[in-house]
């Protein structure tokens, strides 16, 4: 049984005005259990309207989403995010910056712990302590600190840990490293390929990096104009190079990678 199974997602926006725009245009995809997928495409071709799909964030106007085997389709977006957990490139998003580093994992770490509203205690406070020395940023002893006078390195290393604390079904990522310098972003990465080995998560990643693209994870993907265009993986991907990898996108849409951020980011 795979992990997810997108079966013929399709998405307009502003339908049956002049502005009608096709953004997911019959989009498939089985994505097994343990799969890190890297996603690449150009500005609006898809990718994070396909994630915000996934997410429950709009009704489709036609396909299924499936979820360990389960029809998530119709689910509220609240509903599944108690299985998929969520990293956005804005460190800022996605976390209470007015409440401690403790309180917000503690909040996370309820989808699995129990449905209720969140109480920190002794033995959780020692877990989470110890997910922060793993990371190795000094946030171990800083428990208490407001999330919001972190820096943004240490806030999204602290929002990993919140999106996988309760190790989710699926993990998204969309450009979760993009807002940092690139020192920091490094370092982000590394943990994230950690934790994600680590937890045997399934994991999307969307970025506008090539050689992170196909460096990272087992399987890369590219969108256009709202539909999957490249899907490589195994031998195929291993072999490819940057050049490489444009020139079988060229092959298969019969144009251009149309992105200049990604052609400047081999």
């Amino acid at each position: 049984m795979n992990a997810l199974q997108l079966i013929g997602l399709r998405k307009a926006f502003e339908r049956g005005t002049p502005n009608e725009k096709l953004a997911l245009s019959d989009v498939s995809l089985d994505v097994a259990r343990g799969d890190f997928i890297t996603v690449l495409g150009s500005n609006g071709a898809g990718k994070s309207t396909l994630f915000n799909a996934i997410l429950g964030k709009f009704p489709l106007d036609r396909g299924r989403i499936l979820l360990d085997g389960e029809d998530i389709t119709r689910w509220k977006d609240y509903r599944r995010a108690l299985n998929i957990g969520c990293l956005y490139q804005d460190p800022m998003r996605g976390t209470a910056p007015n409440m401690t580093i403790e309180e917000n994992l503690a909040l996370a770490y309820t989808r699995k712990a129990s449905r209720s509203f969140f109480a920190v205690n002794r033995r959780d406070s020692g877990y989470f302590k110890k997910l922060l020395k793993d990371l190795n940023l000094g946030l171990e002893d800083r428990l208490k600190t407001r999330m919001g006078l972190l820096s943004g390195g240490q806030r999204q290393a602290a929002s990993l840990l919140m999106a996988t604390i309760a190790e989710p079904k699926l993990l998204l990522l969309d450009e979760h490293t993009a807002a940092l310098d690139p020192a920091t972003a490094e370092k982000v990465m590394a943990l994230t390929r950690r934790i994600v080995a680590e937890r045997n998560l399934t994991c999307l990643m969307i970025t506008h990096n090539m050689q992170s693209a196909l460096n990272v994870g087992n399987r890369t993907i590219i969108m256009d104009n709202g539909g999957i265009v490249l899907d490589v993986s195994g031998q195929e991907r291993d072999s490819l190079t940057v050049p490489g990898l444009l020139e079988l996108f060229r092959e298969r849409s019969g144009k251009a990678l149309d992105n200049d951020r990604m052609l400047l980011e081999r």
